[in-house]
């Protein structure tokens, strides 16, 4: 495999005359194929291995790609090497275009030469691989998986290119050092496909400390990530700043845990909510899979719920939620998701929408992973394995009247048994409300909380954001203002026209309603932490939200609904996918099926049940 090496490019200049000595050439790594498939191989090798013994493994301007194979010193046998490799064809990354040559080290006791053969047949075929010895040091064994080698025994760990045919990324990452990062330098033929790389799970092993370890990771970009660019889903903005000098505080915990970030993930502006046919005008909305493929995917951690729905080699993604900006995604797309207790980690690198609100997240078709990350993201979360016995249920379907209530049912009956509860009862937020409300409190929730949510982040995202925004951008621009998507645009202007009173306004009412309900729904209990779990459903009908509805301009987001509890009581309010549900079709003309979920509350600070 003959790679473009930059000795060539060097001599093209000299032989056109120009000084090379004036030129900085900076190498980025090069794409190649291997086995049909696309690679990124970075400019620095992972590490160098002794040259000796290499043989015909090593071409001058080659890099020959190899598979790095660990075995036991005492169980050192072609079998026991075929049986690894087997495991090995279970990767995304390596395949048997790898086994040109295999490089054996060994771990335990009685390391010595090994009588493998120079060269034999490990991947069914015709195929010889040379096999090498690389000897073995315990505590410094160089990571099983595919490699590239070079000339001088230099090994690269490549990165399969996979298209983002969803538009879910904004930038796709590889890692740097002293965890920066970097945009990718490679890209893939297709129309508005941009490729993103990803490493091979072999090189990476779980322990206590590193849980995510090798967990593919995409970020929502609201969060800074080191050594990269913030877009907030504005161009303007991407293009006014400079990159992050520091990861925010969810993203350093999570690479701490040993997650592999992969891409920043697109958001509606501002993390505002969009609809995807007119709202979004900086960037496209990216595309739900589910059903026909012409659904909305919600917002505004639109980008992450696409990502973890479409790509089977994508296995996590970290989102926020304000007002429903991680659940609405996993609604629809059928995923695992979170709104956390309010306040459960610092968002210090984070774009704000209302610090009163503003939680993060993660969105997951896996629950082992999903758990793991939340134990990473989360310090100091206390996991039960009590758990309530009382469920109650709000706005939840009581007959299987449609396809979808009937998986809602199933589940709530399911959850029931394992909880060895009683029978759920109905909650009716009206009437709970009038019996015990605070003495000095409006009639109603809704008259509550109607103008809260509207004024708590429209004032909040003017002062924190947009104003700093606007003045560092006019004095720039002669006094111009940058370009702001319709949605964010209507909410600023809205919260403009009322005083700044009315900020502390909303908050007051946010806590009367907190307060009110973490001590009459959902009360905290001593050993399960929650007294009861509190069941709704927004995805009882299966009904379609086509992507090509014209429907209007955005409107300011006022009013009260199930959804809101969580974001006004601070209590944690999980997605989980339970079935599916079918609708016919406008796009295909056939029968489709969309996710059927569930969304399940705890009293605050419950998040580890």
């Amino acid at each position: 495999m003959q790679l473009p090496f930059f000795s060539s490019t060097v001599s093209l200049l000299v032989s056109l005359g120009l000084h090379v000595s004036a030129l900085s050439l900076t190498p980025t790594g090069a794409t190649v194929m291997v086995g049909d498939l696309p690679y990124f191989i970075p400019a620095m090798p992972y590490t160098t291995t002794p040259a000796q013994g290499l043989g015909q493994l090593q071409n001058i301007n080659v890099l020959s790609p190899v598979t790095v194979v660990t075995v036991a010193a005492g169980n050192a046998s072609i079998e026991s090497l075929r049986s690894i490799l087997g495991e090995f064809a279970k990767d995304d990354v390596w395949n048997t275009a790898f086994l040109k040559g295999v490089l054996v080290q060994y771990t335990g006791t009685g390391y010595g030469p090994k009588n493998f053969p120079a060269t034999t047949s490990l991947s069914g075929s015709n195929e010889s691989s040379i096999i090498v010895s690389i000897g073995c040091n315990g505590s410094s064994t160089i990571p099983n998986g595919p490699y590239f080698l070079s000339s001088i025994g230099a090994l690269y760990q490549p990165y399969r290119l996979y298209s983002d045919f969803a538009g879910a990324f904004t930038q796709p990452l590889v890692s740097g050092p002293n965890d920066t990062f970097a945009a990718l330098p490679a890209a893939l033929p297709g129309i508005e496909s941009p490729a993103i790389a990803v490493p091979s799970r072999l090189y990476y092993t779980k322990t206590a400390s590193k849980p995510l370890a090798g967990v593919r990771t995409g970020i929502k970009d609201i969060y800074d990530v080191a050594g990269v660019k913030t877009s907030n889903g504005n161009r303007a903005w991407y293009g006014f700043y400079r990159p992050a000098t520091a990861n925010s505080v969810p993203v350093q915990r999570l690479i701490d845990a040993g997650a592999v970030l992969v891409g920043k993930m697109k958001t509606s502006q501002f993390a505002n909510g969009e609809m995807p046919t007119a709202d979004w005008v900086d960037y496209h909305s990216p595309f739900n899979p589910r059903g026909d493929g012409y659904q909305d995917p919600s917002s505004s951690s639109s980008g992450p719920g696409a990502g973890a729905a479409t790509y089977p080699w994508l296995d996590l993604t970290l989102g926020s939620d304000t007002g429903g900006s991680i659940r609405g995604p996993s609604q629809v797309q059928g995923l695992f998701g979170n709104r956390p207790t309010h306040g459960l980690v610092e968002l210090t690198g984070v774009m704000p929408l209302a610090p009163e609100l503003d939680t993060a997240g993660f969105l997951c078709r896996d629950p082992t992973i999903w758990k793991a990350a939340g134990i990473a993201l989360y310090p100091n979360l206390t996991l039960y394995t009590t758990y309530p016995r009382t469920i109650q249920t709000l706005g939840f379907p009581t007959t299987p009247t449609t396809e979808a209530s009937r998986f809602a049912l199933s589940f709530l009956s399911k959850l029931q048994s394992f909880l060895h509860a009683q029978p759920p009862t109905a909650l009716n937020l009206t009437t709970a409300w009038a019996s015990s409300k605070p003495a000095s409190a409006p009639p109603s929730i809704p008259t509550l909380l109607n103008l809260t949510y509207a004024i708590l982040i429209s004032k909040q995202q003017t002062r924190l954001v947009r104003d700093p925004f606007f003045a560092a951008y006019a004095t720039v621009h002669d006094n111009r203002k940058p370009y702001i998507d319709p949605s964010p645009l209507i909410r600023w202007t809205f919260g403009d026209t009322f005083p700044p009173s009315t900020l502390q306004e909303a908050q007051t009412n946010k806590t009367i309603f907190m307060d009110w309900f973490n001590t009459q729904i959902l009360k905290p209990h001593n050993q399960t932490c929650s007294e009861s779990l509190l069941l709704y459903t927004s995805t009882a009908n299966a009904s379609s939200s086509y992507r090509d509805l014209y429907k209007g301009p955005p409107s300011v987001p006022v009013g009260f609904s199930t959804g809101r509890i969580s974001v006004f009581a601070e209590v944690p309010d999980v997605v989980v996918p339970v079935g599916e549900a079918g609708y016919e079709s406008k796009v295909t003309g056939h029968r489709e099926v969309l996710p059927v979920t569930v969304d399940l509350m705890a009293a605050k600070g419950c998040d580890g049940m």
